[in-house]
């Protein structure tokens, strides 16, 4: 599938900015089942410094945003083909080693309400990847996706005792799960192409597990899925913190508002 991309980020500061420096990550990695075929990034109000992979092969751009201004924008463009693996990327590369996958975060880590959503896990099951969909079921279940109600801060055991969250809250879920089951995971930053609309408000987040055998899979736990070729992967991390698409620091304004415009689109390939 191909599919191409337009990705616009709007930064409006409370006031001229003295000083600040954004930490991006917008640039798809190169990967089992997706190929980067093109893929630019322009800016207003900044200026970038360097590019350099991160721990996990994340691509990261630095930009420096201009002294004075009151606004930043970030556009994304590209096209990218991807394929159906079953959600299956296979063998573990990269800097990290896979049992650093196993380490619970400030935003994983689980507490009771966590702890009692495992209770209601079969355990027993032989294949870890059907406990796994199992697991991915079951937040689903346990807690309703609703926006508006978390935060990029909230952890996965404030969203699990509320109830309610989005793909960023039942991710991180899952991984605090998975990895008290003893099964390395990490989160996964990326785009959807949905199957009702082409534009959207914001980027897309997944889980992957390594099992045993296959190596790693993904769980869309919003959606019940594994990713299949509508998805395509840009950063990866221990949570939402290591994959998240904007970071940064800023002295002399405080960040006001932030504008995201998505739209993923399948394009006709030429036979």
């Amino acid at each position: 599938m191909r599919l191409s991309i337009r990705h616009t980020t709007r930064y409006v500061f409370t006031e001229p900015v003295v000083h600040a420096l954004q930490r991006l990550r917008l640039t798809p990695k190169h990967t089992q089942g997706q190929q980067i075929l093109e893929w630019s990034m322009h800016y207003e109000g900044g200026q970038k410094q360097l590019e350099y992979d991160d721990q996990h092969f994340n691509t990261v751009t630095l930009l420096s945003v201009d002294p004075g201004v009151s606004e930043v924008v970030i556009h994304c463009r590209g096209v990218v083909d991807t394929q159906d693996y079953a959600g299956v990327i296979g063998r573990h590369s990269g800097h990290m080693p896979l049992w650093s996958f196993l380490g619970q975060t400030p935003l994983t880590k689980p507490g009771p309400a966590v702890r009692a959503l495992l209770r209601e896990l079969d355990t027993s099951k032989d294949s870890q990847l059907d406990m796994l969909h199992e697991l991915s079921a079951l937040i689903r279940a346990r807690v309703a996706y609703s926006t508006g109600k978390t935060s990029v801060g909230t952890t996965a055991e404030e969203a699990t005792a509320s109830g309610h969250g989005v793909c960023q809250d039942h991710t991180q879920i899952f991984l605090g799960a998975a990895r008290a089951l003893d099964i390395p995971a990490r989160y996964v930053s990326g785009y959807l192409m949905m199957n009702d609309r082409i534009e959207q408000e914001a980027t897309h987040a997944w889980a992957e597990a390594h099992v045993e055998g296959l190596g790693w899979i993904g769980f869309d736990i919003s959606n019940g899925i594994s990713p299949d070729p509508r998805y395509v992967r840009v950063a990866t991390g221990r949570d939402y913190r290591d994959a998240a698409p904007i970071t940064g620091i800023t002295f002399g304004a405080s960040a006001g508002d932030l504008h995201v415009d998505v739209a993923v689109e399948q394009q006709q390939v030429d036979q």
